[in-house]
């Protein structure tokens, strides 16, 4: 007989037989899911992804490959890579062509084991969903559970190597940077100089990139350079059909967002060297320097949209060739649709003076003597009146998209009550508000709180047709405090209102500094921006700043991939109230975790059970 002996191995216990081959014990792990020290993982991981950042930021590539095996072959990685996609992700419980969705504590562990870089590839899931205002659909390729933990353990180490390489004016699919720092930048653009605008989308960005440039670029170690090209190349499941994927990133995965800005990094530094090119003189005749021959072009990517910026047609010309020739030189190509030139204040051929980017309208105004602005910073020409005003709006098609949805909630309400239609609308109002609350939205919010108004009244006259239009204003519009027609219920002594447009507050969004990354280690800049961007609620942001940007449980800052949730400190099955001394901020993990410790399971736990009764994982196991 072949005698075994114990060893532990790492998170699992193995056993060695004599002819030295593992046996892995996965039922019985050193470890179980909840006993990780995940502080401690947390912050050993972020310690190495700053080490990356501060490498690749001087150029030390050696250290950075170092840096990112070690990242990769760590087991605090991969269990963060694990909760990331099986317990934070909202798309958790979408399963890839292995039907796999939500995972248990332990099958978690056991993912922890499987996810290595010699790995199997599978191909993606296809799974189609509607574009927004449109009838065309996206494609989506939901990766196996297995490939979705193994890319976000390489995105944790690709991600700092990169975000130390990326160009400051691109700020799609980037942790830190938001739309609302791409508008700013536009208004910085412009604000001091009317400008010609290349207005520009990539068709199927996604779809086309070529796999050949995309690794070239990427340059990493072979290993994971043949992990990712099997990525790339895995093919999508389309129902009961594999298509293959010669061209082009997947989008649903963890590392698609990533591989795609590596894809269309160096646009903006192409157009600053042909800025080098452009003969530009000044007033007296002589040529601009290069600083100020680079500062003239401005250029601001979103994702696939970008825009490049410049006074003198010419010259945009020259720039529109250009980055025409370095799309085409990685497999891509402009979509003439979505793509045009104009003026931020006059009209240049067919089109009107201004443009949409990112559900904004941007557009100069002329304007008289004493409402225009002034020349700030340039010697010679400071306080010379410029004519002119920049003034950034919701674009009219988003206007009409959300009214249509707000009308089309009314409409489908017609026999509820009124406190539950307002519960429906109010997120949606809510949402919209905060995302335009940083532009010059105050004379649209009261369009929208006027004409709404109306909607609600004649769904009330339609509720009661035996009623005239007084007694319906009375029932279901109050006048509470300064305000008229509220459309409000009460209920447990407490008034239920509907949120209005008009008293969303409007506050000026402050754009991210140059080159600033997460990974540069400065947290308490990051956890304050977190609480003033224009997306988070009011409660989240107030305790945000009561905990000092760092979670209550495990003492941890926030960073912007992570989910937070609100958690009562006394539950409310406890006796515990909605009010804001019994809530806390924490992460989503850290609140499954104290939900865990709250709940009746683990009361009911220290009960004693009968023989054939165990607890297993928070569930009553019956044995036999």
């Amino acid at each position: 007989m072949t005698r075994i002996r114990r060893r532990t191995h790492g998170n699992t216990e193995c056993f060695v037989s004599s002819s030295s081959i593992y046996v892995m014990n996965t039922v019985k792990p050193m470890y179980k899911w909840k006993d990780i020290p995940w502080q401690k993982a947390q912050r050993n991981i972020y310690k190495l992804q700053k080490r990356i950042y501060k490498a690749s930021h001087r150029g030390d590539v050696k250290l950075v490959r170092r840096l990112q095996k070690l990242l990769i072959k760590s087991w605090y990685g991969r269990c963060l890579a694990v909760r990331r996609v099986s317990q934070d992700n909202q798309g958790k419980k979408t399963a890839g062509v292995d039907g796999v969705k939500s995972l248990t504590p332990k099958q978690r562990l056991d993912l922890v084991d499987k996810i290595t870089l010699r790995t199997k590839v599978s191909p993606t899931r296809r799974v189609w969903i509607p574009k927004p205002g449109k009838n065309e659909k996206r494609p989506l390729g939901i990766p196996t559970m297995k490939d979705r933990g193994l890319q976000k353990l390489v995105q944790l180490a690709l991600e700092p190597e990169w975000e130390a390489k990326f160009e400051p004016n691109s700020f799609g699919f980037r942790p830190g940077r938001s739309c609302h720092d791409a508008i700013s930048e536009i208004f910085c653009a412009i604000r001091s100089k009317p400008k010609y605008v290349f207005d520009a989308d990539i068709s199927k960005c996604f779809d086309c990139i070529n796999h050949q440039k995309l690794l070239e670029k990427l340059n990493t170690f072979p290993t994971l350079r043949r992990l990712i090209r099997a990525w790339l190349k895995a093919g999508v499941m389309d129902g009961l059909e594999l298509k293959h994927t010669p061209q082009g990133t997947p989008q649903g995965g963890c590392v698609s967002p990533l591989l795609a800005n590596i894809a269309l990094h160096g646009m903006e530094n192409a157009i600053k060297e042909l800025a080098d090119s452009f003969d530009m003189k000044r007033a007296d005749g002589t040529q601009l320097g290069k600083r100020d021959k680079r500062k003239s072009v401005n250029f601001v990517r979103y994702a696939d949209d970008f825009l490049i910026f410049h006074e003198n047609i010419d010259i945009l010309n020259k720039c529109i060739e250009e980055i025409t020739q370095w799309l085409n030189d990685i497999g891509l190509e402009l979509k003439p649709s979505k793509t045009r030139i104009t003026h931020t204040l006059n009209h240049f051929k067919k089109e009107k003076p201004g443009f949409d980017f990112l559900g904004f309208q941007v557009k100069q105004h002329k304007t008289g003597k004493y409402t225009c602005g002034r020349v700030k910073g340039k010697k010679g020409e400071r306080g010379k009146l410029l004519g002119f005003k920049t003034i950034i709006t919701p674009s009219k098609e988003k206007q009409s998209l959300h009214y249509k949805k707000v009308a089309e909630v009314i409409n489908k309400s017609k026999g509820i009550s009124q406190a539950t239609l307002i519960n429906k609308l109010n997120p949606i109002i809510r949402g919209w508000c905060n995302y335009y609350s940083t532009v010059v939205s105050q004379k649209v919010f009261e369009r929208l709180t006027h004409i709404i108004v109306f909607k609600l009244l004649k769904w009330g006259i339609k509720r009661h047709r035996n009623k005239g239009m007084k007694w319906v204003k009375t029932k279901y519009f109050h006048s509470l405090g300064d305000k008229n027609w509220v459309f409000a219920t009460r209920m447990e002594d407490k008034w239920i209102t509907l949120i209005e447009h008009q008293s969303t507050a409007i506050t000026r969004h402050i754009k991210v500094k140059g080159n600033a990354s997460p990974y540069d280690g400065n947290l308490t800049y990051w956890s304050t921006r977190m609480g003033k961007h224009p997306q988070m609620s009011k409660r989240t942001a107030s305790l945000l700043k009561k905990q000092f940007g760092k979670c209550n449980l495990c003492g941890l800052y926030f960073k912007d991939e992570d989910v937070l949730e609100v958690d009562h400190i006394i539950p409310k099955s406890k006796g515990g109230k909605d009010e804001y001394k019994n809530y806390q901020l924490l992460h989503r993990h850290c609140h499954d975790k104290k939900s865990n410790t709250d709940s009746s399971s683990r009361i009911l736990s220290n009960i004693k059970l009968p023989d054939n009764y165990r607890w297993e994982d928070d569930l009553l196991v019956v044995t036999c």
